[in-house]
Parts: C-alpha cells; sequence; structure tokens
C-alpha cells in the first residue's frame, strides 16, 4: 500500500474531476465507489484509489491512498 501527497492551488471540485477522468472509465478504468465534496474512490483489479482533499493555508493538500495502482497514483499527482 502507498500513501502519498502533494500541494497544489487547483480547486477541490478540479482535483475530483481530474481523478474521476484519471482512474475512472477512460483512463484506469476503476469503478467509482465513492464520492463527497473532499474525497472520491476507486476500485478495482483487486486493488483500489482514494483520493483525499484537505485545505492548508491558501493550498489545498491531495492524498492519494492506493494498493496496486502505485505507479498510476504517483502519474495522477505528477500531472496536477
Amino acid at each position: 500500500m502507498l500513501r502519498i501527497s502533494k500541494l497544489t492551488r487547483r480547486s477541490s471540485a478540479e482535483v475530483l474531476g481530474a481523478a474521476e477522468r484519471f482512474f475512472g472509465k477512460g483512463g484506469e478504468g476503476l469503478v467509482q465507489t465513492g464520492r463527497n465534496d473532499c474525497c472520491i474512490s476507486f476500485e478495482g483489479a483487486g486493488g483500489h484509489v482514494a483520493v483525499t482533499l484537505s485545505e492548508e493555508g491558501g493550498e489545498r493538500s491531495v492524498e492519494v491512498e492506493t494498493r496496486e495502482f502505485e505507479y498510476p497514483a504517483r502519474r495522477f499527482l505528477d500531472q496536477i
């Protein structure tokens, strides 16, 4: 299991939308299992991905926790 994070100035809606496109249909092909204002989660192929946002000053901290999708998780954080 991997847990990594990054600070971004992007809005929460932008980050969650990017995660949905990257990990969901048309991307990694995982099934979205949950979404609210601060997080989105996916499952499939024996693994999972959870993206969680939190405010830190004027920036957002984006944390990705994953099992079996370590490389895609790192690529996602590189893109945002």
